[in-house]
């Protein structure tokens, strides 16, 4: 084990050190991956030398999210403090279903998840659990809600048309997850944005009243907290009378953007979440701890017993079930997503969780006002978002971006919202500085002026095929 922690060391130095050149890994076509790295398993082992060439190898091509050059995807950026808690995790290895194979980080796991729930304002008969990514804490919301909202789905099966909410921009597992619960996708109920991206009110309740009428049973609303395109926050007072007037679960899927529960200045994009029946947040996504990193927390943790426990004498042989935390949990044997969560919390404390948080829409009020302020862009995003949306000269945002991809320059996505199509740049990645953000832009502009001619060959081609 010495020796391979070495090796972790070496390679790890180094990559550290290509990152400060290169933030951009060399890009590899898919076509050309498997003739590019060493990826074939073969009958015999490797000698020491050439197994750390092809680890290091893979390691260099692989995509870099931890620089200033990543801002594709909803997470990125690397906190030491966190890693440090996910790689004890790796050595340890203790699977969180029973207090006796996990021990003491069952206590880091439920210390998070009171700490999350207080910050809330709930009870004490709240409770939460840690899952595999935002599609899964979706998918135990929508279980609770199905158990609910009948009784005796759990146990023999769906006896109700049962109706679920979200809005046309919230995340995609939504109707994967009806799928998945027994409800259907066609019955998923998609309401109208308004021109933020937030949830329209106008038509949510006659669409309920229409369906209580034609024999379906409402169960959930979705609300969305950081929709994937816009960062548009849903509003939960609002949706919440909502709820309470037809008895319908409410949950806030905050995977995105939910970590704004630890910012003072912006904990009002979810004011009314203490009225919600759960709430999900992603800690790798703006809190930068490593992937994944994901927490629901219901008001009574009654129906996290409900929908997930069961009985298995082999297992839980010791203890409380309250430290056994199988009983509310989807999985059974589950890796530690708590304790890098908790190392970082522990050495910043809540008001260091509060300061990434408020760095970030810094961050993105730093690119929002470079883009107002330049003739040369258009932009489509709002405030209070850290997706900043914009064009730059009119070229297609999709163009920009692959070409930007191609050629090792920057990772940035495109999105579309009311039919246009636009950059997003994502202010996600807490290390980052102001700096920062103004390079993405001036790489962005010298990349386009430099390559003009690939853009003109695009449009070209693109006149072509119509």
């Amino acid at each position: 084990m010495k020796s391979i922690l070495d090796l972790f060391h070496r390679i790890s130095n180094e990559l550290l050190t290509d990152e400060k050149e290169h933030p951009v890994a060399p890009h590899i076509p898919s076509t050309e991956l498997y003739n590019t790295l060493d990826l074939s398993l073969k009958s015999g082992p490797l000698d020491e030398v050439a197994f750390e060439k092809v680890v290091r190898e893979l390691a260099f091509a692989s995509t870099r999210t931890a620089t200033p050059g990543f801002f594709n995807q909803l997470y990125g950026g690397r906190n030491e403090k966190a890693v440090l808690g996910e790689l004890l995790s790796v050595i340890l290895n203790n699977s969180m279903y029973t207090y006796k194979a996990a021990g003491a980080q069952v206590g880091v796991e439920k210390v998070i998840l009171k700490e999350v729930c207080d910050t809330i304002g709930w009870l004490n008969n709240s409770g939460g659990t840690f899952a595999a990514g935002g599609s899964m804490t979706n998918f135990m919301s929508m279980l609770m809600a199905r158990d609910a909202a009948g009784q005796k789905a759990r146990h023999q099966g769906m006896q109700d048309k049962m109706i679920v909410y979200t809005s046309k921009e919230s995340h995609y597992s939504i109707p994967k997850n009806a799928a998945f619960c027994g409800i259907g996708r066609d019955n998923v109920r998609y309401i109208p944005t308004d021109l933020e991206g937030k949830i329209e009110l106008s038509g949510l309740e006659n669409m309920i009243k229409q369906d209580i009428a034609e024999g379906g049973l409402p169960m959930m609303i979705n609300l969305t907290a950081g929709t994937t395109v816009l960062g548009a926050f849903d509003p939960v007072r609002a949706v919440n009378e909502i709820c309470k007037k037809y008895k319908i679960w409410m949950h806030v899927d905050g995977a995105y953007c939910g970590s704004v529960l630890f910012s003072k200045k912006h904990k009002h994009l979810i004011d009314g979440i203490e009225l919600v029946d759960s709430f999900s947040f992603n800690a790798h996504k703006m809190l930068g701890t490593p992937l994944s990193c994901s927490i629901i927390v219901v008001k009574n943790k009654k129906h996290l017993l409900e929908s997930f426990s069961n009985d298995a004498s082999y297992l839980y042989q010791t203890d409380s079930d309250g430290f056994n935390l199988g009983q509310t949990s989807l999985q059974c044997g589950r890796r530690n997503d708590a304790l890098k969560f908790w190392t970082l919390w522990k050495s910043v404390g809540t008001d260091g969780l509060e300061k990434i948080v408020d760095h970030l829409f810094a961050l993105a009020d730093t690119a929002t006002e470079y883009v107002r302020n330049n003739e040369d862009y258009t932009l489509y995003s709002y405030d209070e978002t850290i997706a900043v949306c914009f064009n730059y000269k009119g070229i297609p945002a999709r163009d920009i971006c692959t070409l930007l991809y191609e050629h090792s320059e920057l990772m940035v996505g495109y999105g579309s919202f009311k039919g246009d199509e636009f950059i997003r740049l994502t202010t996600i990645n807490g290390q980052n500085e102001h700096q920062d953000i103004l390079n993405f832009f001036s790489t962005l502009e010298q990349f386009v002026e430099e390559h003009a001619y690939l853009f003109e060959q695009q449009l070209a081609e693109q006149e072509l095929a119509v």
